[in-house]
Parts: C-alpha cells; sequence; structure tokens
C-alpha cells in the first residue's frame, strides 16, 4: 500500500512539473509563465520528496528538510526573479 502511494506522489509530482513547463511555450507574459513554472515546479518536487520519504522512511530528517527548503526556496527565488524581470529592479 505504501509503495502504491509513494508511486502515485511520484506520478504526480511529474505531472505538476509538464503542467508548470507547458506554459512556457503560450504568448502569456513573463511573470505570469515565472509564477506557473515556480508554483508547479514547487509542488511537484514536494510531491517527490514525499513519495521518496514513504520509500525511505529512516531518512525523515533529511527528506523534511529538504520539504521545508524547497518551500523557501522556490518561493523566494520567484519573487526575486519576477522584480528582477520588472521595472523595479532597475534605478532608472
Amino acid at each position: 500500500m505504501i509503495n502504491l502511494f509513494s508511486t502515485l506522489c511520484f506520478g504526480v509530482g511529474i505531472v505538476f512539473w509538464f503542467w508548470g513547463t507547458w506554459p512556457l511555450v503560450g504568448h502569456r507574459s513573463v511573470l505570469f509563465k515565472l509564477h506557473s513554472l515556480s508554483v508547479a515546479d514547487t509542488l511537484g518536487s514536494m510531491a517527490i520528496v514525499v513519495g521518496l520519504l514513504l520509500q525511505i522512511s529512516e531518512e525523515w530528517p533529511l527528506l523534511i528538510f529538504a520539504l521545508i527548503s524547497l518551500a523557501i526556496w522556490n518561493t523566494v527565488l520567484g519573487y526575486v526573479l519576477a522584480y528582477c524581470s520588472t521595472d523595479g529592479g532597475r534605478n532608472v
């Protein structure tokens, strides 16, 4: 049962990765594309780490640290990239 749920988490993570990548080929704004990519990448990566947590539960401290790091790093990186892509990042 745990293997099935773990495989499901891996599958959901991969779906989120592709779901976030697909809007990059659209004609929307750069900020929309960046937001879609960062949110989907964060959720997909976190789902994969949860799947790993179910598979190798003896490594739970490291995997919990990875989940927290993903949540913080990807959120902050998305804001920094969005700020730098607008006029707010220049002193003109």
